[in-house]
């Protein structure tokens, strides 16, 4: 399965398939064989479940980098450590950079490529879920202490190879985290396709061939806002649905104390409530909504682990604040989202009702 993304800087092909490593590296060829060198940026928990499956299905020669796990890669100090790497290899803008593994080895990857050298060419190999929307569309970062993604830049890969084979060792935490994804593009962009995802029996138990054309479904809303919109000026701001809450109940609690996935799912039903206000949307399908996260094994703990006091700080922080005001990708209806500037006391209120709700559904 191939879903093009034509962006005003790029065009390329996200290639879906499964078991396929080899041939799909094989079709960017012509481009390779100019390479003078072939980097690997990886981390050492994807290295150690996949390395050796990477290592006898790649088809050329790769100096490999490893990186930590998860978040903990994306910091100045690992970023500086790549970059020496790529020194030391003597690479050149002739040099072709792999990003093989979740979210976090893509964005820190794709900045390491962006910025070497002023930009060299980079694929993304997503092994994750989560990182069928990260790895689409760019977007490139390290995490600062004072916010998440604050350092970074638009940067798209000349290609991203999606081998299904990966995700199946996923632990259920990840394929929970990565799948909230896959609900924010449907809640952005098709109401049938919401409600598909709501009836099933659990969105984490999906078939290899299903979850692949869940993926695909979420690869083509991403690219198609993404070539309207490349660098945020306009719709792409509502691939952040739930994000902005989300963040900050991430950074609250430290990154990796709550899985990216887990923390969207929770800005997803802070929105909802937002948008019982200024869409069409009302109570009774936020309640129904929660449901469906909480019978999926989403955990809404964190929310009572900070007060609003603690989460505004990061809440201020978002890329998306102007002079204090947030600004909340919210929905008129299930397809529909808009932007709508909110003020922080508004959203203590909303806060409020979500706590109460909360309190309500999970007893």
């Amino acid at each position: 399965m191939r879903v093009p993304v034509a962006t005003t800087s790029h065009q390329y092909e996200v290639v879906l398939g499964h078991n396929f490593l080899a041939e799909a590296v094989k079709t960017f060829d012509d481009k390779l064989q100019k390479a003078d060198k072939l980097i690997v940026f990886t981390d050492a928990n994807v290295w150690a479940a996949q390395g050796e499956y990477f290592k006898g299905h790649f088809p050329y020669d790769f100096e490999v980098f490893v990186l930590p796990g998860g978040e903990a890669c994306k910091t100045f100090e690992q970023y500086n450590a790549a970059q020496t790497f790529l020194l030391e290899q003597k690479c050149s803008r002739k040099s072709f950079i792999f990003a093989f593994g979740g979210g976090a080895v893509g964005d820190l990857t794709g900045f390491v490529a962006a910025t070497y050298m002023r930009g060299v060419p980079f694929i993304q190999i997503p092994t994750t879920i989560l990182a069928h929307d990260s790895a689409v569309g760019g977007k490139t970062a390290i995490n600062h202490p004072l916010g998440k993604n604050m350092i970074g830049a638009f940067y798209q890969p000349e290609g991203v190879i999606y081998d299904t084979l990966f995700i199946e060792s996923l632990p259920e935490r990840e394929v929970r985290s990565g799948t909230a994804e896959v609900i924010k593009h449907a809640m952005i962009s098709s109401a049938s396709w919401l409600q598909q995802l709501m009836g099933a029996e659990s969105v984490i138990h999906f078939s290899t061939t299903e979850l692949a054309q869940q993926l695909k479904a979420g690869i083509e809303v991403k690219a198609k806002i993404v070539s309207e919109d490349e660098t945020e000026q306009s719709v792409r701001k509502y691939l952040n649905l739930g994000h902005t809450y989300g963040h900050a109940i991430e950074a609250a609690a430290g990154y990796g104390k709550v899985a990216h996935g887990e923390a969207v799912m929770i800005g997803l039903v802070y929105c909802l409530l937002l948008s019982e206000r200024y869409g069409k949307l009302d109570r009774d399908f936020t309640t129904a909504f929660l449901h469906f996260a909480v019978k999926n094994g989403y955990p809404f703990e964190a929310v009572n682990d900070y007060s609003f006091e603690q989460l505004t700080t990061y809440l201020l922080k978002d890329k998306k604040a102007e002079y204090g005001v947030l600004q909340f990708v919210l929905l008129e209806e299930i397809g529909k989202p808009f932007v709508r500037p909110i003020e922080l006391a508004e959203c203590k209120e909303i806060d409020a009702e979500f706590r109460q709700l909360l309190a309500e559904v999970l007893g």
